[in-house]
């Protein structure tokens, strides 16, 4: 069995510090209300130092403001941080894929383009491979019970099922879903597990799941329940006393399969 993986998130947004925009790292509860941390490239690299498998960096703005995607950021982490890192927010075009995987990025995630483009899925998985495709999926649950894919930050429902766009993304080439729920994002009352099992049934594809870690135990149920492939956390890390080291401990402690050492 593959070892499962733990994850950082680091959320960036914009945030005028001095005489310039600088991005920062947030957290955010149900995509809505921001609290700044500080310097994301730092923080990276004390993850690094603390044995997660890979790192997430999302900027949260891209998609609404228009901004392009922020190179910088990229060369600088792949410049001082050597584990492999997914870099989201703002993609649109397969020159975006480019962009950043030749600037450091060994993946690339992509949500609201993909939505109202499909293909641009296909094409970046017939340019680029599909190991470098991972198909972000922001999620609610309405109250009639669907649970919609939200673009744009979490701003603009669209019509689609997520168990349906996950298959269909797999299918088109996405090598991983990136799944969150938005209704559980920042609020550490546990991750969605019905949607992740749901979706990590229907797929082949691995499937990592974010939007609620607020306990170690709610890691072990992504895994051992929800049959994620990788559990994904931003607000925990940053607001709890426990590192990725220690939270690895525990879920191993559980019986779940996951590296130890780095």
């Amino acid at each position: 069995m593959l070892n499962r993986r733990l994850i950082p998130k680091l959320q960036m947004r914009a945030s005028r510090i001095g005489t310039k925009p600088r991005m920062v790292l947030v957290t955010t509860i149900q995509f809505d209300r921001t609290v700044e941390i500080g310097d994301p490239i730092s923080q990276a690299k004390i993850y690094e130092a603390q044995a997660a498998d890979e790192l997430i960096f999302l900027d949260l703005d891209a998609s609404t403001h228009g901004r392009e995607t922020l190179l910088e950021v990229v060369r600088t982490a792949a410049e001082q941080i050597f584990m492999p890192f997914t870099v989201g927010g703002g993609v649109r075009s397969l020159q975006d894929f480019r962009n950043l995987l030749s600037n450091g990025a060994d993946k690339v995630s992509v949500n609201t383009a993909a939505v109202e483009r499909p293909e641009l899925v296909d094409d970046a998985a017939g340019a680029f491979g599909a190991q470098c495709v991972v198909l972000s999926i922001d999620y609610r649950r309405l109250p009639d019970g669907r649970d919609l894919v939200f673009t744009r930050g979490g701003k603009d429902p669209s019509e689609r099922n997520v168990v349906d766009w996950a298959t269909e993304g797999a299918a088109r080439g996405a090598g991983e879903i990136l799944l969150t729920s938005i209704d559980r994002d920042g609020t550490r009352t546990g991750l969605d597990l019905e949607i992740t099992k749901r979706v990590a049934d229907a797929v082949s594809v691995p499937v990592i799941t974010s939007g609620g870690c607020g306990l170690a135990s709610h890691f072990i149920e992504g895994f051992t329940i929800g049959g994620a492939d990788a559990v994904s956390a931003g607000t925990f890390f940053c607001f709890r006393d426990q590192n990725p080291m220690q939270t690895r401990s525990q879920i191993r402690n559980a019986g779940v399969a996951i590296r130890l050492h780095t």
